[in-house]
């Protein structure tokens, strides 16, 4: 009897899995009719040189082996189904689709390809299935075999409250870095270049966050004018790193150096935590393209709508939501997330507009089907997970609503901080809130401190020179008229809208950066930085950068000496928070007296010297204050059970346009205080000393920081 050519296989795992004889071959489609393989030449692939039907299927799962079948092969799917856009099914045979599970793409999407699975531009829309085959314009799988090294690689698993993020594009953080070889600049391996990681260090990064490295597609109107998406938050594959970012190749050679990436910084001691884009993907709304999802079961994977299911439900603004309430849909998540821990070793994930997620068929949801699933995994439930706590959809700004184990992008603290230094009245209650942790958004719900991931500055938006040069954004290179971006920055220009000569404007703005990044870095909650933020990084004022792959966006690294400067102020101040125990709280402040301790561990001064009362909260002109940081009332001990006493800190913040005079509290609160800090002078403080009920002048919207040595304790 006759061996047939494809064996029965098994339906899991999902996606191609080679054995080292042959390929199993599983796709998920609840509604096709057939299901067909496409292999393509590697040499030549938009040549398909064979195809074959999965036979067999089991719970939706169109499976098959193909023996003889070897890794660097190229593939893609052909899916047999109605075409009928009014109830959700847009199958098309014509459109070469993308294996949801690739684990690697070769090639991009070529625009000018017919990759829309109707006749594109004709009268009925989207209703009519186009007849043109589109493979040689759509990216293919490549089959891939396992042998990476991974010398005993070890997850440097840095708590939480040590942790300083670090936002970078993998691209823009080295295109520019003289000392990388060229050849490895913008690439995996240009991150993991020594120099680039001697600079991490020096700042004091502990995790970087990567924005999205998913494969990806570049929308067309983009590409009609020149340019690209160089943010990424348009997904093909959840389980591919883009071949844009590798020196190596495509083939699979993406695969490999990214883990050596990996490796090389955890080998440092630095973490890599993933921008990942589950929310919606490059497919776009019913007049998008069809790559992948679309063609392969429309419903199953975005949500439709229920009074017409032609039309994509939209929460994210960007054409589609990903269905997080089917169950393939949700698993196709969630192994895709096990995939870039296990086999990929990244330590946690950082979820854009995370909202989409979380909600259900009547809304936003706390016990989502998507939290239980992280919740009880036992691999992903151990990684960082930090939600972008919002999304464009009818009550989507859930910031302080995510369930336990997550940290959210606390974008009131970016607000807050932002309207305090730029003078606006009545910001003291919400200072207070935002320097200490957010207790009001997180304590509720069980969660502590570090749920809040504070950041001045992100990739969306000014960068920090930006924040202190322009008041208003300044798009016009991104060919959209100025339209795109965000209207409310909360920016203050200093006197000038743009760059001047002005001495004394300059002055200013230099101080504003260095009162900043002294906010957020004696913030309780896990501080993160964007790249080049610490060397003065300008986009012009353009807050919308998404588009711009050039050097707006990339890092420069030759610095003037201001910029210098600002670096090394950036590496003191991180310097600071990683030696002082009292900025890494891991428990809310009670304004109590902890274990017998001499001190209250947060209390709040008035410039003359008394504490705070609840009236002074509420006055509108309260633009200086200072809090005292307990070092002998830290509650919680150390690993080994001991207690952790450190220094006493007292910080002096005047966001005043002249300078105040403070009295510093009283005996019974310390005895003689060194300044450490003073963001009014452009080097490093210097080391006076005032004794307790002396004063000390902040200059006009400075910080100052001083210290009270830690008692010795038996």
């Amino acid at each position: 009897m006759r061996r047939a050519e494809v064996l029965p296989g098994r339906p899991f795992p999902l996606g191609a899995t080679y054995d080292g004889n042959g390929v199993n071959f599983a796709v998920f489609s609840e509604h096709a009719k057939k299901v067909e393989v496409c292999l393509f030449d590697p040499a030549d692939p938009k040549k398909e040189t064979r195809r074959f039907p999965l036979l067999e299927t089991t719970n939706h799962v169109w499976h098959g082996y193909m023996p003889g079948i070897h890794a660097g092969c190229l593939y893609g799917l052909r899916v047999h189904g109605p075409y009928e856009p009014k109830k959700g099914l847009r199958f098309n045979p014509h459109k070469l689709l993308v294996d949801p599970y690739a684990k690697a793409l070769h090639g991009k999407v070529d625009p000018k390809a017919p990759i829309h699975g109707y006749v594109h531009g004709g009268k009925e829309e989207d209703l009519v299935m186009d007849t043109q085959d589109d493979a040689w314009g759509v990216p293919k799988g490549v089959i891939l075999a396992d042998g990476f090294d991974w010398e005993d690689d070890r997850k440097p698993q840095v708590p939480w409250h040590k942790t300083i993020l670090y936002e970078l594009h993998v691209k823009g953080f080295t295109k520019l870095h003289p000392r990388i070889p060229e050849h490895l600049r913008g690439t995996y391996a240009g991150l993991a270049h020594p120099a680039s990681i001697e600079h991490l260090k020096k700042v004091g990064v502990t995790s970087v966050e990567l924005l999205p490295i998913h494969a990806y597609m570049d929308e067309p109107f983009l590409t009609q004018r020149g340019r690209v998406n160089y943010w990424g938050y348009n997904t093909l594959g959840f389980f591919a790193p883009d071949a844009r970012f590798s020196a190596s190749g495509s083939l699979g050679e993406q695969v490999a150096e990214f883990k050596g990436m990996v490796k090389l910084l955890h080998r440092a001691g630095i973490e890599v935590i993933l921008d990942v884009v589950y929310n919606h993907t490059c497919e776009g709304n019913h007049l998008g393209p069809t790559l992948s999802f679309k063609g392969l079961d429309a419903g199953a994977y975005y949500r439709l709508s229920e009074k017409d299911p032609r039309y994509f439900m939209d929460f994210t603004g960007c054409g589609n939501s990903w269905n997080a309430t089917h169950p393939y849909a949700l698993k196709l998540v969630a192994d895709s997330l096990r995939y870039w821990v296990e086999v990929m070793h990244v330590d946690g994930f950082r979820f854009d507009l995370a909202t989409t997620l979380g909600r259900d068929r009547h809304g936003y949801d706390t016990r989502a089907a998507f939290f239980q699933i992280m919740h009880q995994d036992p691999v992903l439930s151990r990684a960082k997970l930090i939600a972008e706590p919002w999304d464009v959809g009818d009550y989507g700004y859930q910031v302080g609503n995510f369930p336990v184990l997550w940290s959210e992008w606390n974008g009131k603290y970016r607000d807050t901080i932002r309207r305090y230094w730029k003078g606006d009245d009545r910001q003291a209650a919400e200072i207070g809130s935002r320097l200490t942790g957010s207790s009001d958004l997180f304590a509720l719900s069980g969660r502590k401190p570090t749920a809040s991931v504070n950041f001045v500055t992100a990739h969306d938006g000014f960068t920090l020179h930006d924040l202190v040069t322009y008041s208003q954004k300044h798009n016009e290179a991104n060919g959209e008229e100025n339209r795109d971006g965000a209207n409310d920055n909360h920016a203050w220009n200093c006197g000038v809208e743009g760059e001047t000569t002005d001495p004394k404007v300059n002055a200013l703005r230099e101080q504003q950066k260095r009162n900043f990044l002294a906010s957020l870095f004696l913030s309780q909650g896990v501080p993160m930085l964007v790249a080049g933020d610490e060397m003065g990084r300008t986009q012009k004022g353009n807050n919308n950068a998404y588009c711009q792959d050039n050097e707006l966006s990339w890092v420069n690294w030759e610095l003037n000496e201001k910029q210098r400067q600002l670096l090394e102020f950036t590496a003191r101040i991180t310097k600071l928070r990683r030696e002082q125990p009292v900025l890494s709280k891991r428990r809310f402040f009670r304004g109590a007296h902890i274990w017998d301790s001499e001190l209250k561990d947060l209390a709040w001064f008035r410039p003359d010297g008394k504490e705070m009362k609840r009236e002074d909260w509420e006055k509108p002109y309260v633009r200086s204050l200072a809090f005292l940081l307990g070092g002998d009332a830290i509650a919680t001990p150390d690993d080994e059970g001991h207690r952790i006493v450190g220094d006493t800190l007292l910080v002096l913040l005047n966001a005043h346009h002249e300078p105040i005079t403070f009295l510093l509290p009283a005996l019974e609160w310390g005895a003689d205080w060194e300044l450490v800090v003073d963001t009014a002078a452009t080097g490093e403080s210097q080391r006076t000393h005032t004794p307790a009920g002396g004063k000390v002048q902040a200059a006009g919207r400075s910080v100052v920081v001083l210290r009270r040595p830690a008692t010795e304790w038996e």
